[in-house]
Formats: structure tokens, C-alpha cells, sequence
């Protein structure tokens, strides 16, 4: 645990996290760590809510549970721009066809470059959409559900679809974490895009993935927020500092959980600074319940201006034809994949 000592920049019970983190986070980025993980899931928001079912779909076997907050179905833009723009945000052409996707995804499936079906068909999965969204249509949210109710085992035992009628876009946090920062307002959103919208979207996503594993926090949980070096995992597309919360018995050796924390179109710690990544209220969640939470970065560019994860292929589509960015080839999804090896063990020393 020396590189882990090395680059702690807080140790100090959650709810006076912010500030330990703010003093320290001049301190370089060190490499990440690996701890005793015993069961993984992931959690992402609009473009994060894209790739966390690419991450998902591509690796069942590693991923037991996704939640996805304010996005649609697994392959919407199928490479393409356009499509992402017109059907998979706005539908103005109408909804994906779900049997045009499943296509895709059996050509994938045949290939070997998706997760085995019967792995697929076990995970837990809690959707959540805000009726109010303008960015992201929350039919399409919907079509996920759908697509995932004919993929799972027991859909109405495995799945949790929860809708907002008063929500717009983004997050929707509780009343005591909006109290820490300046949400967007739970109807209008826009940036922190963490939504002042009295639900702790977090912690019931949590609570359903995990079951009986986690309890509400009560607030006196102690861990450390850390920045990591992304460059080790993929030079390129990435931001080149990721974040990993570590709870403190997690850092004394036991046996914990792994949560990776995907965020949104304009919510990279580049674009929103440590909001993300102190604030979705997974935190206290964390170190409460024994679940190391990792948060990697996106980073905008001339291609992704607004530091979305990669869910149409701008990574790879201007030089790749069919390019297979939502598969097990896809380059930032093989660079997350290789971080939660890392964090799990696989394949460290």
C-alpha cells in the first residue's frame, strides 16, 4: 500500500471531504492502486449512462449491476452523428427500432466483442429518467428498459425503472448534498447538472444494485478521495488525472465492492471541477458500505467538445469504418475495463 500512501490527499470522515480535498489537490497524480474486490458495478449519467451500458453489455461477466440516469438503449447511434442527434437525444426521427439494435448486437455476439447472454441475463439494472428532460428524450430511457427487459433473467425482479415528473436533466441529488454545492434546479437543470431535486439518486441506485449488502450512511464513515494517473490505462481521449474513493476499511484490506462512476456530457472535473466527484452523493454511500467508488475522466477536445464519453464513435470513427467503439475493441471502453482490472486485481502484482 505504499503507492496508495503516497498520493492520499484526504483522510477525514465524509461530510468534511470537500474541504481536505481542495487543500491537497495540488499534489501529483500517482498510479492507481489495487484493492479486495468481490463484486462490480457500474453507474453512469447521460453519455456516462451510454457508455456505462457499453461497459456493461461488452463485460457481464465482470459488471453483476448498471444504473443509468438519463440515457438510452445500448448501440442508439450505431456509429453515426447524426443518428446520435436525431434518435438517441432528441427523436425527431422517431425511436430506435429495437430489433435493429439486437442485430447489432448479435453480430457483436457472434464475433465475441459482447458479453455471453447468460451472463447478460443476471445482472440487476435501476433506470432513471426526469420527465422534464430537453437534452435527452425520456422515451429513450423507456427503449433501454424494453431492451433490457428482453435481455434479463426475471425483468420484473432485476430491474427498477424509475421515473421523474418534475426532473429535467442530469442527476437528482438529496437535500443535504445540494446543500454543499450550487445544484441546478430539479425542472431546468443545466451545469453541475446535478439536480436540487430532493432524491438521492445515488444512493437508491446503489441500494438496488448491492440488495441487502448496503445501508443508508449515517454519516460518520471515514475514506480517502484520490487522483489517479489516467495516461497508464489509455494516452489519448482521456483526461490525463482520474479520481478513485477509497473507504478506509477497503484500504485496511477487507473485502469490498467496486462502483465505477461515469459522468455526463459538461461534467468532467476539466469542465465542472471536483463537483462529480465529491458531490453525486456516492460517496457517503461508499464509506458506509465498504464500496470503492472510481471516477474516471473524460476530457474535451476538438471532437467532443463538451468531454462526452465516446457513445457514437468519435473516437475511432473518422479513421475506422464501422468502427467498434460500443464493443470489447472500443478503445475507451477497453481503457475502463483495464482500470477496474487494475482496481480489482487482475493482473497486478
Amino acid at each position: 500500500m505504499k503507492a496508495l500512501a503516497a498520493f492520499v490527499l484526504a483522510l477525514t470522515t465524509v461530510p468534511a471531504l470537500a474541504q481536505s480535498l481542495e487543500q491537497g489537490s495540488e499534489e501529483e497524480p500517482s498510479p492507481l492502486s489495487a484493492f479486495d474486490i468481490d463484486a462490480i458495478s457500474v453507474i453512469g449519467v447521460s453519455s456516462g449512462g451510454y457508455m456505462a451500458t457499453q461497459l456493461a453489455v461488452a463485460w457481464p461477466e465482470q459488471f453483476s449491476g448498471l444504473a443509468v440516469f438519463a440515457a438510452g438503449p445500448w448501440g442508439c447511434a450505431q456509429g453515426a452523428l447524426a443518428l446520435a442527434l436525431t434518435q438517441c437525444m432528441s427523436t425527431r426521427l422517431g425511436l430506435p427500432e429495437l430489433d435493429e439494435l439486437q442485430d447489432r448486437h448479435d453480430a457483436y455476439l457472434e464475433d465475441d466483442q459482447v458479453g455471453p447472454m447468460d451472463a447478460l441475463a443476471k445482472q440487476r439494472v435501476y433506470l432513471w429518467s426526469g420527465e422534464q428532460d430537453s437534452v435527452v428524450d425520456p422515451q429513450l430511457v423507456e427503449v433501454l428498459a424494453n431492451q433490457y427487459r428482453s435481455w434479463l433473467a426475471e425483468p420484473d425482479t432485476q430491474l427498477k425503472r424509475v421515473s421523474d415528473g418534475m426532473a429535467g436533466h442530469g442527476l437528482p441529488v438529496s437535500a443535504s448534498t445540494a446543500q454543499t454545492i450550487d445544484p441546478a434546479p430539479c425542472t431546468e437543470g443545466g451545469s453541475p447538472h446535478l439536480l436540487n431535486c430532493d432524491f438521492d439518486g445515488a444512493g437508491q441506485a446503489l441500494k438496488w444494485l448491492y440488495e441487502e449488502r448496503v445501508q443508508p450512511p449515517k454519516g460518520d464513515g471515514r475514506g480517502m478521495l484520490m487522483r489517479f494517473d489516467q495516461t497508464t490505462f489509455y494516452d489519448g481521449g482521456l483526461a490525463d488525472t482520474g479520481y478513485v474513493f477509497v473507504p478506509k476499511t477497503c484500504e485496511e484490506g477487507a473485502p469490498c465492492a467496486l462502483t465505477v462512476a461515469l459522468h455526463g456530457c459538461s461534467m468532467s472535473a476539466e469542465q465542472i471541477g471536483e463537483t462529480f466527484v465529491r458531490h453525486s452523493g456516492l460517496n457517503e454511500w461508499a464509506a458506509e458500505n465498504r464500496l470503492v467508488v472510481l471516477y474516471p475522466q473524460a476530457k474535451p477536445s476538438l471532437a467532443n467538445p463538451k468531454g462526452c464519453w465516446d457513445w457514437w464513435g468519435y473516437g475511432e470513427s473518422s479513421w475506422q469504418r464501422d468502427a467498434p467503439y460500443d464493443s470489447r475493441q472500443g478503445q475507451q471502453v477497453q481503457a475502463l475495463k483495464a482500470m477496474v482490472d487494475h482496481v480489482s486485481g487482475v493482473g497486478v502484482n
